[in-house]
């Protein structure tokens, strides 16, 4: 009974069968997966691009970042030609790194820091 609607459905009639089959019907099953394809993975990769974007821009000096390397730092200095960030990641260390290795920028709560468990 599956394999009788299976190919109903995407392949027109079955076989034996005097219709003719439409060839509009042929090419839906196609466009069904590719509308899928879009919305659930072209789409929401191109909104978080762009939300990527926003946030490589919006990059300011004392911003807590992570690199795709996970390292974390502090942004100390934003060179927008050569479009790099100096990260400071110890007292007296700082590192030149692409724009587009930083991954994240951490969120900075107000309030009191949480104590550590030592």
């Amino acid at each position: 009974m599956h394999h009788f609607l299976f190919s109903l459905v995407l392949m027109g009639a079955p076989p034996g069968s005097e219709q003719a089959s439409n060839p509009i019907l042929n090419f839906v099953p196609l466009i069904l997966i590719f509308v899928v394809f879009y919305f659930f993975l072209i789409r929401p990769q191109q909104k978080k691009q762009k939300e990527r974007e926003k946030i490589l821009e919006s990059l300011k000096r004392g911003d807590r970042v992570v690199t795709i390397g996970g390292m974390h730092g502090t942004v100390s200095g934003i060179d927008t030609e050569k479009k790099t960030v100096l990260v400071q990641v110890a007292d007296n260390l700082k590192i030149k790194f692409d724009r587009s290795a930083i991954a994240t920028t951490e969120k900075q709560e107000s309030g009191e820091k949480l104590a550590s468990k030592e």
